[in-house]
């Protein structure tokens, strides 16, 4: 799926991937999507529970060679 914005937020723990997401949300624009990489297990809860509490848009959620992919389109 097509994105604008990488994040990798690889090796880093509990609460850093949520709020380098929310830092790299608020620099886009309405309808533009971040794909957002972590290795944190965490991020499997956290992040749709973040995009939910914030009213963005979780696209798609898959992991891969142990790492989480988030896929989400800002609101």
């Amino acid at each position: 799926m097509h994105f604008d914005v990488e994040l990798d937020a690889s090796g880093l723990s509990c609460p850093l991937p949520i709020l380098k997401t929310r830092k790299m949300l608020s620099t886009m624009t309405a309808g533009q999507v971040l794909k957002v990489i972590s290795s944190d297990q965490g991020s499997v809860k956290d992040i749709p529970a973040f995009i939910s509490q914030t009213g963005n848009e979780l696209l798609s959620s898959t992991e891969e060679n142990d790492k989480y992919i988030f896929l989400l389109r800002k609101s």
